[in-house]
C-alpha cells in the first residue's frame, strides 16, 4: 500500500484541530457510508485512465463523519509510478493535494482510501495490512473496493469495507499462530465487516439522470438481456480453482507441521522414560542420578505455519463463490424471461 504513515499521523492531527474548533469525535462505529456520486464518477474515470488491463489503481478518500456516518466528499488518485522513478515522494504528493483541497475550502479529512479489483480478487495479505493501517490510526477508515468487470455488465459494484474489532485485536497482537488464532475464535468469514453504502446526488443531478433516462434508447435498454455469459463465468472458476489449490498446499504445510509436532513429542516421551529407567538403574547399584537437563533446548517444538494467509484464501475462495452463485442467478433468470417471452411470441 502507498500510504505511509506519517501522512496518518498528520491526518490525525487535522483532526486534532477539526475537534478543537468544537466538532466531536466519532464514539460509535460507523453504520453506513454516504458517498457523493461525483466520488464515484471520479474512482470510474480514475480506472479508465489508468487501471487498463490488470493494473490496480488506489486513491485516497476525503470526507467527514456525522455520527453514525461516514460521508464522503472528495478523493483524488493516486498516480501510478515505477520503483525506478525515485523523485517521487508518495507522502509530499498526498500532502500537496490535501493542501490545495484545504486552502479552497474543500474537505481534506482523511477517511479511508479506494482500490480497484478484478473479479473480486481483493482479500489479500497486503489489503489487511493497509487497512490495519488505517483504521489503528483514524477508527472509522475504510476501504471501497471498486470491481468494473461487473460494472461493465450493467450494475454499479462498489462496496465498503472494514476490519472487523476481533481481526483488529489480532493484529495488534501480531498472534497468527493457530492456537492464537483458536483463542481468539476468529474465522474466515468475521474478518471482514461490509458497511452499507448510499449514494447522494444533488437535485440538479437527479433530474438531469431522469432526463437522459427518457432520451435513452430502446436497444441500449434491452442489453440486459443478452444471454451471452462471455469468459467471465470461466475467469471466475479459474481464479476459484487456483485458490483452492493454495488451500490445498497450505493445509498440506500444516498437516506436515502437526506430524512433526506430534513425532517430536513421542521422541521427548521415549528419551523420559529411557533417562527415568537409567536412574533408576544407577539408584540401585548406590551410583548418584544423572544431572537433569534442558529438555525445550534438546527438542525444540518445530515452528508453526502462520495461519492467517490461509484464512485469507479462504475468505477468497467464499468471495469467489459468492460472485459465481449471483452471476451464475442472474444468468438463469435471463434464460426464464427469455423462454418465457419466446412461448408467449410464438
Amino acid at each position: 500500500m502507498c500510504f505511509g504513515p506519517f501522512l496518518l499521523r498528520q491526518t490525525m492531527a487535522s483532526r486534532k484541530e477539526s475537534a478543537a474548533s468544537g466538532s466531536s469525535p466519532l464514539e460509535t462505529p460507523v453504520k453506513q457510508i454516504q458517498i457523493d456520486g461525483l466520488v464515484v464518477l471520479k474512482i470510474i474515470k480514475h480506472y479508465q485512465e489508468e487501471g487498463q488491463g490488470s493494473e490496480v489503481v488506489q486513491g485516497v478518500l476525503l470526507g467527514l463523519v456525522v455520527e453514525d456516518s461516514l460521508e464522503i466528499t472528495n478523493c483524488f488518485p493516486f498516480p501510478q509510478h515505477t520503483e525506478d522513478d525515485v523523485e517521487f515522494d508518495e507522502v509530499q504528493y498526498q500532502m500537496e493535494m490535501m493542501r490545495s483541497l484545504r486552502h479552497v475550502n474543500i474537505d481534506h479529512l482523511h477517511v479511508g482510501w479506494y482500490q480497484s479489483t478484478h473479479y473480486g480478487s481483493f482479500v489479500s495479505r497486503a489489503l489487511l495490512d493497509s487497512q490495519f493501517s488505517y483504521q489503528h490510526a483514524i477508527e472509522e477508515s475504510v476501504v471501497l473496493i471498486y470491481d468494473p468487470i461487473k460494472t461493465a455488465q450493467g450494475s454499479l459494484c462498489l462496496k465498503a469495507y472494514r476490519l472487523t474489532p476481533k481481526l483488529m485485536e489480532i493484529c495488534k497482537e501480531k498472534d497468527f499462530t493457530p492456537e492464537g488464532l483458536k483463542k481468539a475464535c476468529i474465522g474466515y468469514e468475521i474478518m471482514f465487516e461490509e458497511v452499507p453504502i448510499v449514494i447522494k446526488n444533488s437535485h440538479l443531478i437527479n433530474v438531469l439522470l431522469l432526463d437522459l433516462q427518457e432520451k435513452s434508447t430502446v436497444a441500449d435498454k434491452h442489453e440486459l438481456l443478452n444471454l451471452s455469459s462471455s469468459n467471465h463465468l470461466e475467469k471466475s472458476l479459474q481464479l476459484l480453482m487456483d485458490r483452492v489449490d493454495d488451500m490445498s498446499q497450505d493445509i498440506n504445510k500444516y498437516n506436515t507441521y502437526c506430524r512433526n509436532l506430534s513425532k517430536q513429542q513421542q521422541q521427548k516421551q521415549q528419551y523420559l522414560q529411557r533417562r527415568q529407567q537409567e536412574n533408576t538403574q544407577r539408584q540401585s547399584r548406590g551410583e548418584p542420578p544423572l544431572p537433569e537437563e534442558d529438555i525445550s533446548k534438546m527438542f525444540k517444538p518445530p515452528q508453526a505455519p502462520p495461519r492467517m494467509d490461509t484464512l485469507l484464501i479462504a475468505g477468497q475462495v467464499n468471495n469467489y463463490c459468492q460472485n459465481i452463485k449471483e452471476f451464475t442467478s442472474q444468468n438463469l433468470g435471463k434464460l426464464f424471461m427469455a423462454e418465457g417471452l419466446q412461448g408467449h411470441s410464438s
